[in-house]
């Protein structure tokens, strides 16, 4: 897998490569050798069909049309391929938002995330715990109705004391009808790097995150 250098990107290069042809593949050239090794071949006192002549003319026609438009489209992968991997590449010191229950601190930073509810909570909260399994924060984000909750934690305790970098375990519990749910989350974590995989998809590399595919991206900040 390569690497991509913020500030130089081999990348065209790379996506620039053409998949080997397959042998068993008959291409334009072929098909119309065959059409002409076929008329020098015809019995003169039985010529070939005009119809059938005709209907292999179509043919001839369809697979040219087939072969340029299957090199349209390979032209327009590699151009989307490519506008993709650039696009990642400028993600690098920036942070995105991804699904995940944890996620990590960098110093003197703060973790923004995401709460999906399905229906209305008289009570939604995310609990907070370090490596360890002990907790060390609490958000009361109170009765929020159905959809997305946003929220932002500054990377402070209860106490308002500044807890060290590291990972962090969070865990969101909504109260919906009397009973106390757990919901999904969706976190913020800084881009180290990108890389190019060696199908040509694109993998962000995040910070104590590890490696997530470029379409898990929900938001980008």
């Amino acid at each position: 897998m390569n690497e991509i250098n913020p500030t130089i990107n081999p990348i065209l290069q790379e996506l620039a490569v053409k998949p080997v042809k397959k042998e068993n593949e008959l291409d334009k050239n072929a098909f119309l050798r065959l059409m002409v090794t076929q008329l020098n071949n015809q019995d003169p006192l039985n010529p070939q069909d005009s119809g059938e002549f005709i209907s292999q003319l179509a043919q001839f026609s369809a697979v040219e049309g087939i072969e340029n438009l299957n090199r349209t489209f390979e032209v327009m992968a590699i151009s989307l391929q490519s506008s993709q991997a650039l696009q990642a590449s400028a993600l690098v010191g920036r942070s995105v938002q991804v699904r995940s229950d944890s996620s990590f601190l960098a110093d003197g930073e703060g973790i923004t995330g995401n709460v999906k509810l399905a229906s209305s909570s008289s009570n939604l909260v995310v609990n907070i715990s370090d490596s360890a399994g002990a907790l060390v924060a609490r958000l009361d984000l109170g009765s929020q109705v159905r959809g997305n909750v946003k929220f932002r934690w500054d990377g402070l305790n209860d106490s308002g004391l500044r807890l060290p970098p590291g990972e962090y375990q969070f865990k969101a519990e909504a109260l919906v009808g009397g009973d106390t749910q757990q919901l999904e989350l969706a976190l913020s974590a800084n881009v180290d790097s990108v890389t190019i995989n060696p199908d040509r998809s694109v993998t962000l590399n995040l910070a104590g995150r590890g490696a997530v595919p470029l379409l898990e991206v929900q938001e980008i900040f």
